[in-house]
């Protein structure tokens, strides 16, 4: 009797000290997403962290994590967590989705693309899913696989804002500029605070010989979204074009700064030393970027006026 009433309370005490770790664990993932929200990145993945210590296994606070990786460019991080949950739950949507972005970001084309062919195979009706390969389509150039999948996307939402745009970005690649300014038209009326509307607006002018009109797109945008960096790249561009040519380095090397090896940067650049007439530096840049991408606008022309510096 005395046996039997002692393994009850050994058990009781088992289950408590279990629910006291569900219960702590649940608290750490609070604690982080309020720390989240308050744009404190740093405790976010504290409080994620020790959750994790608790149980290694917590999906919620392994995904939310990577997403702050993320965030913070830290991609190789965000991809193991990511990578983490999809071991546990191998149709999380959602981890299969943001590892595809995280992939396609640290410029893992094919492993992204391989994430988002199993997502349009597991959600089929998830716009998403066409999104995600889209998107990776189009950084391996393969314009009209690209295009195909955005409109796969809206067929499912056809007033969905990120799709159009980056079919426009599609059109516009295609130097479909008429058909990339109509498609913008439809997304401005779904989301007007779209920044990406804007800098597409403000490339489509550059291409058409209007750098003024250029800037001025580009400097809503940027109102609209102050912290990304290619946006700032494309305002110093076109600065150097107005012939702001310390302000447009100004902008080159902030947006830098953020992204090392972003080559239209790093083209951008190489124009402003061959407008400075410093040739040494202006092939050194120029050349660098043709070895990685010989198709680039700018490049081949800019590279020819350097070499006659």
């Amino acid at each position: 009797m005395k046996l039997r009433l002692l393994l009850i309370i050994v058990a009781a005490i088992s289950l408590s000290a279990c629910d006291t770790q569900e219960n702590k664990k649940g608290r750490f993932l609070l604690k982080g997403n309020e720390k989240l929200k308050e744009n404190d990145t740093k405790s976010a993945i504290d409080f994620y962290s020790e959750a994790l210590k608790i149980d290694p296994e917590f999906i919620d606070a392994l995904f939310n994590r990577g997403l702050v990786f993320q965030r913070l460019n830290r991609l190789e991080e965000a991809i193991l967590d990511f990578s983490a949950v999809l071991a546990i739950q191998s149709a999380h949507r959602e981890a299969l989705f943001q590892r595809g972005l995280a992939l396609m970001d640290n410029g893992e084309f094919y492993k992204a693309l391989s994430d988002a062919e199993k997502s349009v195979q597991l959600f089929p009706e998830n716009w998403q899913s066409y999104f995600l390969q889209g998107l990776v389509l189009e950084q391996l150039k393969n314009w009209e696989a690209a295009l195909d999948a955005f409109e796969n996307g809206l067929s499912i939402e056809p007033q969905n804002s990120d799709l159009l745009v980056n079919k426009a970005i599609i059109l516009f690649y295609k130097k479909s500029y008429q058909e990339a300014e109509e498609m913008l038209q439809k997304a401005e009326v779904v989301n007007p605070n779209e920044p990406n509307i804007f800098n597409l607006k403000s490339m489509i002018a550059f291409e058409q010989k209007a750098p003024e009109k250029a800037l001025e797109w580009v400097e809503k945008a940027i109102i609209l979204n102050p912290r990304d960096p290619y946006l700032y790249n494309n305002r110093g561009l076109y600065k150097l074009f107005l012939d702001d040519l310390d302000g447009g380095l100004g902008d080159i090397n902030f947006s830098l700064k953020q992204d090392s090896k972003n080559l239209y940067a790093l083209r951008n650049k190489g124009i402003y030393y061959v407008k400075k007439g410093q040739k040494e530096l202006a092939l050194r840049y120029l050349e660098d970027v043709k070895a990685k991408d010989p198709e680039m606008d700018l490049v081949q022309e800019y590279l020819a006026i350097a070499q006659t510096l």
